[in-house]
Order: structure tokens, then C-alpha cells, then sequence
């Protein structure tokens, strides 16, 4: 279940992947199989040569890709979550989501 999220927010990274974007959606989630982790970041693109190029860098595999048909995407979870986003500047998500 995800909560902590504008619908303009999930409208923006819908449109970025779409159009062949990288983008980072982060948000409050629970579920069971991950106890201890209460938040997660989708980073998504239609370009999934671009997204698997994207995810070598942080040691990411081309089949942990959630290959939805319009929105494929990488689940970051945990410290690997804060450290990427961290390493991509994204400030706002880890200050909101107190990562």
C-alpha cells in the first residue's frame, strides 16, 4: 500500500518515464515481505536500455526491473534507497521521507 504521495507528483514521473526520462518517485509503502522498510523509490524509464545502463551503476540487475508495460521501473529499498538517492542529489525526497 503507498501513501505520502501527490497525485501531481505521481502524474509528473508517469509523464518523465514515458517520455524516456530517468525519474525518482519516492514514497511511504508497507508490505509484509520487507519488514523494516517503510518508504521505497521508483526509478523508472520507457528506455529500458537506458534504465539497465542506468541501474549497472549502483550494482543494480537488469532482472530486478519491474517490467510494467508503460511504467518499467527499479524498486530501491533501505540504505541502498538513501544511498542512490543521495548520490543523484535527490535532497527533497530524502529530507521529506526522513531517509
Amino acid at each position: 500500500m503507498a501513501f505520502g504521495l501527490k497525485r501531481s507528483e505521481l502524474i509528473s514521473w508517469k509523464k518523465n518515464v514515458e517520455n524516456g526520462e530517468i525519474d525518482f518517485l519516492t514514497h511511504f509503502w508497507m508490505d509484509d515481505r520487507f519488514p523494516g522498510c517503510n518508504t521505497v523509490t521508483k526509478v523508472g524509464c520507457s528506455d529500458i536500455d537506458k534504465l539497465k545502463n542506468w541501474g549497472k551503476v549502483y550494482g543494480l540487475q537488469e532482472q530486478w526491473i519491474h517490467r510494467d508495460e508503460k511504467y518499467p521501473h527499479f524498486d530501491l529499498f533501505g540504505d541502498h534507497q538513501k544511498e542512490v538517492l543521495q548520490k543523484e542529489n535527490k535532497w527533497d525526497q530524502i529530507e521529506k521521507f526522513k531517509l
